[in-house]
């Protein structure tokens, strides 16, 4: 039996099996093409399909973007890599600006079929500007799909899904998880905007997406060795939004505690503190708990343990979700 991929090789497979369907989508970004990226997403594909279709830019995020933008609005499918998240933000203005705005700006007439992808996130030891948390910046853009897996399978099938939907998409993908070795599923997924509960629970539901649902599981095993069942939600799409599932899950529990690693104020986190509230109201036995990030800078490799949501700061929230003493 052949060896477990990781979430890299997923990912890999995807933008090939991509390339290879439609010649239409080209690949390319800092280091992309002989070096195969930084994290080796992108090993082999320049070797492939050749330097018209997997190429280096110069280091300059603004152009790389920039020109994605026009091969999109003429017929092509690019797929763009930022190298770090906090390397994304000098691209900003053309992501806010343009990429999010042309299809509204036009009344629908020019779509444009690109994918940012960013590796976002803590947990590999890296330093400032190399593990930011910069969902809540795109998820409150309208005009950008917001998407993010947990799984090796959703990894590939997402990005599969994300390449060939007509409108932008910022794909954020979770490095803590890159190495991490699963099964890959090559069937089709659930399409972008619909949640998965990852494990049933009838005490309390935990909400989380990217590199925060393997923890929220973790809390909900040790959980179960400690008598409580916790119920656990991957969102995979942070735009658009699953209320559904995920109101349907907190109702069956009523209590839920959502998990993030990016700063708790005014973030992803806080809105889907909001919709649950709003939208399970009657159902709740207590407030809706957030476990995320610290209100500060990202921090130093030996203090991110401390700043990332772990396995006891959940069951903390959990315990602190008013049970009824019986």
């Amino acid at each position: 039996m052949s060896e477990k991929p990781t979430m890299i090789q997923a990912l890999n497979r995807a933008l090939r099996d991509a390339m290879a369907a439609d010649g239409s989508v080209v690949v390319f970004g800092e280091d992309v093409g002989a070096l195969g990226g930084v994290f080796r997403v992108t090993d082999g594909l320049t070797a492939e399909f050749g330097e018209s279709r997997c190429f280096d830019t110069p280091l300059a995020e603004a152009g790389i973007v920039g020109m994605a933008v026009g091969m999109a609005m003429n017929g092509m499918r690019p797929v763009v890599e930022m190298q770090f998240d906090a390397f994304a933000y000098p691209a900003f203005e053309q992501i806010i600006s343009h990429v999010a705005k042309i299809g509204n700006r036009t009344r629908g007439r020019v779509r444009l079929p690109m994918v940012i992808r960013v590796p976002y996130g803590g947990g590999i030891g890296g330093v400032e500007h190399h593990c930011d948390s910069s969902e809540a910046y795109y998820a409150h853009t309208p005009g950008l799909l917001v998407v993010t897996p947990a799984t090796n399978t959703d990894a590939y099938g997402l990005l599969r899904a994300a390449i060939e939907h007509p409108d932008p998409v910022v794909f954020l993908e979770p490095k803590k998880q890159y190495f991490t070795k699963e099964e890959l599923d090559l069937h089709p997924v659930p399409p972008i905007g619909q949640a998965v509960v990852r494990r049933e629970g009838s005490d309390a539901t935990l909400i989380a997406y990217g590199p925060s649902v393997p923890v929220a599981l973790a809390a909900a095993e040790q959980a179960a060795a400690e008598g409580r069942d916790l119920a656990v939600v991957d969102l995979r799409s942070i735009v658009p939004f699953d209320d559904e599932t995920v109101t349907a899950a907190v109702r069956r529990t009523g209590r839920a505690v959502v998990v993030a690693e990016a700063p708790g104020f005014a973030s992803v986190a806080s809105e889907i503190a909001a919709r649950v509230s709003e939208r399970c109201f009657h159902h709740l036995e207590a407030p809706v708990r957030r476990v995320t990030g610290f209100d500060v800078p990202y921090p130093p490799p030996k203090l991110e343990r401390h700043h990332l949501p772990g396995v006891d700061r959940i069951l903390d929230a959990v315990d602190d979700l008013q049970w009824e003493v019986t």
